[in-house]
């Protein structure tokens, strides 16, 4: 019941505040030093990079973008499955992986719905048809016999004719209900539709399990895509002061968007095998043209048409967000100096992601969301109003998400305080024996570890815990410190067997009409897939990016008191 209570009824951002009440208290922290830790450069970064997500969700941009795409790769049901993954994956990038999953499920839903039912339709038409045909071949043959039978009475066959005429009338006049119903009742017409039901349930829901794998595996590609990515950059900065800027957008984005892309084809390539099988004639529509692809395709159109042409905002919103992009990219790309470096100062980089992320988001509160056309009076005479701003500070207050602000700021004073109290130190010679292990069986089984972990409990909540102590544990043993901390962190990101894990796993587990077995059965293959795939990254391209096969001068300068 205690457990149950603390749980339940005080919020995790609340136990992030702890550190504020117990550091002082214990002696380990001074209280301002303690409340620094909550608003540092990583938070400022994330806060950005949320505001530009708020923008794009509030001006339906995201909406677009998802619906052109799918115009793109067809209703084909393999390419309609890679067009939602490819598409949730993107948005997933920039925006909340909650919101591009909510988004994206019910427009699978809608447009397989509309295949179902169309097929349906067609089945049934068919069906009536030859049913129509089967029937007068009867009747012929009964009023064949009948005449043989009774050429000397020519009445009962005239009646016979008569009832026969009635009963064309009666069917040609029958609806399409009717139709339904007699096809219903036949037995080959039920087991079609049965088959037909199932293969639909079953492609619903590796429809909506693609969609939220997706979404978690597309956050993976950027340093603001996920919580997880920005604690990593925050507490290599915190522990390690003299790293350089080893993690910034460039270079996270060099490692991870790569590895993301192989993740995407995997999973895609699972789920196909799992939901849908390996017949590329049904699957991919090889030589195949039906009704349905087309009426499908229309559903998608149809949606596309209602949101009109790109209004002012949108294209407002477009333009930040692409410029937003090019300077995070082209401020310390690494190969050659960046334009912070050019432009303040060669020796010193005052200008982080976070400044550009505040700086664009900033506009996004002094650009009006439609272009003044005319000053001074309207046309009543009343003075003319000022158009409204991209974004208002209501509308960032109700979706904000202030809770994970809280608990960014609680994992960086958790580390500050173990660093200072010698915690850290301990952990890491209580660590030293794994020497003898290779360092890439270490990767793999703290990988594995942290998967497993982030099944029962938030992405963010097993990253703060864990990044500390392998940090401690690589200086400890001598290795890289991105080595372990590089791809535990992805690995939290890999929460695919239980509805809890995530809030997409529970949104799609909700929409698409799962059991607990269908996630753990599709999840558990594809949380080792995503292990061995990240351990390859990390040990392929990572290495030639980071230089991940030496031990770090910068490692064994920790923070300064």
């Amino acid at each position: 019941m205690a457990l149950y209570w603390c749980t339940e009824c005080i919020p995790l951002a609340v136990t992030a505040l702890l550190p504020v009440i117990l550091f002082p208290m214990m002696g380990i922290l001074e209280s301002d030093e303690v409340c620094i830790q909550y608003l540092k450069d990583s938070n400022m970064l994330f806060i950005g990079g949320l505001l530009v997500a708020i923008a794009v969700e509030h001006w339906n941009l995201h909406r677009r973008i998802a619906l052109q795409v799918l115009l793109i790769v067809g209703v084909k049901p393999s390419l309609l499955m890679i067009g939602f993954m490819s598409t949730t994956a993107f948005l997933s990038m920039w925006i909340s992986n909650t919101a591009s999953t909510a988004m994206m499920l019910p427009i699978a839903n809608a447009v397989l719905q509309q295949l179902c039912d169309t097929e349906a339709s067609s089945e049934d038409s068919d069906y009536s048809l030859t049913d129509a045909r089967n029937g007068q071949e009867n009747q012929v043959f009964e009023m064949g016999d009948t005449r043989e039978f009774n050429d000397k009475e020519p009445k009962p066959q005239d009646s016979s004719i008569n009832m026969d005429k009635d009963d064309s009338k009666d069917k040609k006049e029958m609806s399409g209900d009717d139709v339904t119903s007699v096809c219903d009742r036949n037995p080959e017409a039920e087991q079609r539709r049965l088959k037909r039901e199932q293969k639909y349930v079953k492609l619903m829901k590796g429809m909506s399990l693609s969609v939220c794998y997706a979404a978690s595996i597309g956050g993976t590609a950027t340093l603001t895509g996920t919580t997880p990515n920005v604690i990593l950059k925050g507490q290599i900065d915190k522990l390690f002061p003299a790293n350089g800027g080893i993690i910034n957008f460039a270079s996270w984005f060099g490692f991870s968007f790569p590895n993301m892309l192989l993740m995407l084809a995997l999973s895609w390539l699972w789920l196909q095998f799992f939901f849908l099988g390996f017949n590329f004639k049904n699957t991919f529509g090889c030589g195949t043209k039906r009704d349905g692809d087309r009426e499908a395709y229309q559903v998608i159109r149809n949606e596309y048409k209602k949101l009109g042409r790109m209004s002012f905002a949108e294209g407002c919103v477009l333009v930040i967000f692409t410029l937003l992009v090019l300077l995070w990219f082209t401020r310390e790309p690494g190969f050659i100096p960046g334009w912070a470096t050019v432009l303040f100062n060669k020796d010193k980089t005052y200008v982080t992601d976070g400044t550009v992320a505040i700086l664009m988001s900033a506009l996004f509160f002094c650009i009006p969301s439609n272009l003044p056309r005319c000053f001074g009076k309207s046309k009543d005479g009343a003075p003319a109003e000022a158009p409204a701003p991209l974004l208002s500070w209501d509308i960032v207050h109700e979706k904000m998400p202030w809770n994970i602000l809280l608990l960014l700021g609680g994992g960086f004073a958790l580390a500050h305080g173990s660093e200072k109290s010698g915690l850290s130190l301990w952990l890491g010679e209580s660590l030293i024996p794994l020497q003898s292990i290779p360092p890439f069986a270490i990767s793999i089984l703290l990988c594995l570890l942290v998967a497993m972990f982030t099944e029962c409990s938030s992405n963010t909540a097993t990253t703060t815990l864990f990044l500390p102590i392998l940090a401690s544990m690589a200086t400890a043993i001598k290795i890289h410190p991105l080595y372990v901390m590089f791809p535990c962190t992805i690995s939290a990101s890999l929460a695919f067997m239980l509805p809890v894990a995530t809030p997409p796993n529970a949104i799609a587990f909700s929409y698409g009409n799962l059991k607990v077995m269908d996630m753990a059965k599709a999840g558990f293959i594809l949380n080792f897939l995503g292990v061995i795939t990240i351990n390859i990254a990390i040990n392929t391209w990572g290495v030639a990016m980071f230089q991940l096969n030496t031990f770090p001068s910068w490692a064994n300068a920790t923070e300064t008191p």
